[in-house]
């Protein structure tokens, strides 16, 4: 069997920055350990498999071990492939997941991701997991499946070395940690930490923000802002906030297109 795959750095306008995600077409799913492999052979942080669902897809995220309920530069990626590779001809992209319906439009040179939020609540910071970080957060939130770590400022976001054996033992899927950007042009950045999910850390986290946006709308008083991941590959985010959803915007650039022989 011969596959199609294609791989494309999302959230960046260049190659080699951003999170590069592969996708894989197909027209009728895979067995489950067969995508895995797959995904694992790829060793990215996700690899995405999407099929034909009467007149939109069904689409599906692995990371090296295991399959996840929401991934969004697997998504932005996805729908880079099928505007700019596959044809598709409408203006937005409508995606069935274990996350329920996702949408992904045309917004001038950016593709938008319009997805549910992650209602935050307020929790005591657990201990076990504040001893896996090297600077204690100021407060902690608990999402549909990570937690949210802010800080005051973004040096300390600049300086967190997490101990990811420790990460790996969590009930939760990840650490999201953020605070207010120090650059004017940004409003907040923030850094994904993954270990339990074979991803010690992320480059730009789309999932993350539907707890991100929610928070800082609140908290800045405004619906629409940029956000910066400032992993090492690094990322730009255009969010926008829109009650029980969110909009994120970003970009995505085709780095290989190749052929999978299984």
């Amino acid at each position: 069997m011969k596959l199609t795959l294609y791989q494309a750095d999302a959230f960046t306008e260049k190659v080699f920055s951003g999170n590069p995600a592969a996708v894989v077409p197909l027209q009728e799913w895979l067995p489950d350990q067969t995508m895995q492999n797959i995904a694992e052979e790829n060793n990215l942080s996700e690899t995405a498999f999407f099929i034909p669902d009467n007149q939109d897809f069904h689409i599906r995220w692995f990371t090296p071990t295991t399959e996840v309920n929401l991934c969004g530069h697997a998504t932005l990626a996805s729908a880079h492939v099928l505007f700019n590779h596959l044809g598709y001809p409408e203006p937005q992209i409508r995606f069935q997941s274990k996350s329920g319906l996702l949408k992904v439009k045309k917004a001038g040179d950016l593709l938008v991701l319009d997805f549910p939020v992650s209602e935050l609540k307020e929790t005591d910071l657990p201990e076990k997991t504040l001893k896996a970080f090297n600077i204690k957060p100021k407060k902690c939130y608990k999402g549909r499946e990570d937690l949210l770590f802010v800080y005051h400022e973004e040096k300390e976001i600049q300086s967190l070395q997490p101990d990811f054996l420790s990460l790996k033992t969590l009930g939760s899927r990840g650490v999201i940690a953020t605070a207010p950007a120090s650059n004017s042009a940004f409003d907040f950045v923030s850094r994904f930490f993954a270990p339990g999910a074979g991803i010690d850390e992320d480059p730009v986290t789309g999932s993350a923000h539907t707890m991100l946006i929610p928070y800082w709308a609140k908290k800045l008083g405004k619906n629409e802002m940029v956000a910066r991941q400032i992993s090492k590959r690094g990322g730009i985010i255009y969010c926008k906030n829109l009650g029980q959803r969110v909009e994120i915007g970003g970009k995505a650039v085709t780095f290989l297109k190749g052929e999978i022989v299984i």
